[in-house]
């Protein structure tokens, strides 16, 4: 059972007990358009990408390109991506020689590059650590393949650019300054017999996560570029095993909007058809994607994703994005590598922000708000204030029971008045059982004369709980808590590892349940149940959860103790004075 599952569980479960304790005093009552979007051919017009008889039968699985010259003399060209295992290139005529290593250094980052295709094999992220090894965070998973490997589609055909050598300006690599100019990498082979050349530049923002790439193709006027992504990126959690449900590789679909992909349900040779906005691989926390770009050379969609699974025991898939070339051979993108920083990814554009979706499809709506205003309370909380993440949730717990107090005191006012007609209304069912046109007419006056309602001592204390499930999705990737230490706790956003936190809520809970319980003239078995299995139960759910979770909700649990311990006083008062008089038919 997946953390997701046991959250549903124990907000089911909860929901369930509160409920259930208010209908105790509560009888039955009577009674963006997307038509003028680009299609897939209008994007990108392509021939056969795979030769597979299988896939190449399904339209749904094979793209084409139109026809074009012949493909190059003395280039080694490989079947049409039968698999990503394919034969390299090895060294053709003219090449620059032995791999060499480029390293481009700033302050967000160290990017190694190879000589051999071009290829990104190395991105360390400098403003974080790993936790899975020493040093900061590292997003290539296979530096053997890397990323951003390019091949391209020529009348059914691969040229296969991904182990050539290049020839790279300039040949020291970069450092780039805080505040700095952006400066370029360029890598560029050139065939020595045939008029065919590939160059490609890699333009870095010292300030920034987004490298804007361009490039031509010398040789071949007309085309497809397929770009690799890499076969996911690689763990930086202390615990794999919680890491691993988050890879994905996801999309941003023209019509069908965001989707996201886990690797283990890659299927051999799915081709997903454009346009899309982006294309990602993502983790708990980082993420790594190509957006188009309107550079010379750039188109406004991309016109595919191919995803092939390599280790599907292990969750692996290797994952290209397809574009056609632009007039003269051109082409450009924008890639992205870094945190999941939610503003950040919002200034990008394209829904960006969207790549680690919040929650479930269908209150995903709901929930961004609920997260977006979250997220700027406790970050603006953490920076005026000045104080760590853990006090922040201990504030904000409070708070959220303070501003919530007038609804809650009308929620337990509602509930004290059920309670006091709750006899009457026992009465006039005992009295028209036989008689239902009767009762209802006199439940009505009694609702009508004593404002009884069902449920206005329910909705109000419903409206925390979109708050505790948004809480929940926001320490499952905020990049701002991760590995942020309070008291003993070494991350707020992993499991507290004694467990004292979910002990202690547990704790709470069954103390909330007796104060309410305790006053009561008749609780029945089931009710007893609850409240000794459902803390122990919670407690038992809650200790893998992160532990910043447990301690804004149990910080909330210890601020909402006198209040249930003035409405049980409140409630002995209103059983002490009996049932209000009713007034005569």
């Amino acid at each position: 059972m997946n953390q997701e599952t046991r959250f549903v569980l124990a907000v089911v479960l909860m929901l369930a007990v509160l409920i259930g304790t208010n209908y105790f005093f509560a009888p039955d009552s009577p009674q963006d358009s997307l038509d003028e979007a680009p299609t897939a051919d209008e994007v990108v017009d392509t021939s056969e990408l795979v030769e597979d008889e299988e896939l190449a039968e399904d339209p749904d699985t094979a793209i084409e390109v139109e026809a074009v010259d012949p493909v190059l003399p003395g280039l080694d060209v490989q079947e049409a991506i039968p698999t990503v295992e394919a034969e390299p290139a090895g060294d053709l005529p003219g090449s620059a020689g032995p791999e060499r290593f480029v390293d481009v250094r700033g302050p967000l980052y160290e990017a190694r590059f190879t000589t051999r295709g071009g290829r990104v094999v190395g991105f360390e992220l400098a403003e974080f650590d790993s936790f899975a090894r020493t040093g900061p965070v590292e997003l290539v998973a296979d530096p053997e393949t890397g990323m951003l490997g390019s091949r391209l589609i020529v009348s059914g055909d691969t040229v296969d650019l991904r182990d050539v050598s290049f020839r790279v300006e300039p040949e020291g690599g970069l450092q780039l300054e805080a505040g700095g100019e952006p400066e370029t990498l360029s890598f560029i082979y050139e065939h020595p017999d045939e008029p065919f050349a590939f160059e490609v530049a890699y333009r870095f923002d010292p300030d920034s996560y987004l490298i804007e790439v361009s490039g031509r193709v010398r040789g071949l006027e007309r085309g497809l570029l397929l770009t690799d992504l890499g076969r996911g990126l690689a763990f930086n959690q202390a615990q794999p095993d919680q890491e691993a449900p988050n890879m994905a590789y996801v999309s941003n679909h023209v019509q069908d909007g965001v989707q996201s992909t886990h690797p283990s349900d890659v299927e051999r040779g799915v081709l997903e058809e454009g346009p899309f906005h982006w294309a990602a691989l993502k983790s708990r926390y980082f993420v790594v994607g190509m957006l188009p770009s309107i550079e010379p050379g750039g188109t406004e969609f991309f016109g595919g994703i191919l995803a092939l699974p390599v280790d599907p025991e292990n969750d692996v898939a290797h994952v290209a994005v397809t574009q056609s070339l632009g007039a003269g051979g051109r082409f450009s993108y924008q890639f992205f590598a870094g945190p999941q920083d939610y503003q950040l990814l919002s200034s990008i554009g394209h829904d960006f922000q969207e790549v680690n979706p919040v929650g479930w499809r269908f209150i995903r709506p709901i929930l961004r708000p609920f997260v977006g205003v979250i997220m700027w309370v406790l970050v603006s909380l953490h920076d005026v204030l000045g104080i760590g993440y853990g006090w922040v949730l201990i504030l904000f717990g409070v708070m959220m029971r303070v501003v919530l107090f007038p609804l809650y005191h009308k929620s337990m006012r509602a509930q004290l008045r059920n309670m006091a007609v709750q006899p009457l209304l026992k009465d006039i069912q005992t009295k028209y059982k036989d008689q239902p046109e009767k009762m209802q007419k006199e439940l009505m006056r009694l609702y009508k004369e004593h404002g009884f309602n069902p449920l206005a001592g329910c909705w109000p204390m419903l409206l925390p709980w979109p708050i505790l499930i948004a809480l929940f999705f926001v320490f499952q990737n905020t990049i701002e808590l991760r590995g942020v230490p309070f008291a003993w706790l070494p991350d707020l956003s992993a499991a507290d590892p004694l467990y004292i936190l979910p002990v202690l809520l547990g704790i709470s809970m069954f103390l909330m349940q007796w104060i309410s319980l305790r006053t009561l003239e008749e609780v029945n078995p089931q009710m007893k149940m609850m409240m000794w299995f459902l803390p122990i139960f919670m407690v038992i759910l809650f200790a893998n959860f992160p532990s910043g979770l447990n301690l804004y909700y149990l910080t909330a649990n210890l601020a909402t103790l006198p209040q249930s311990w003035w409405i049980a006083n409140e409630r002995q008062k209103v059983q002490a004075k009996g049932p209000p008089v009713v007034s005569k038919a």
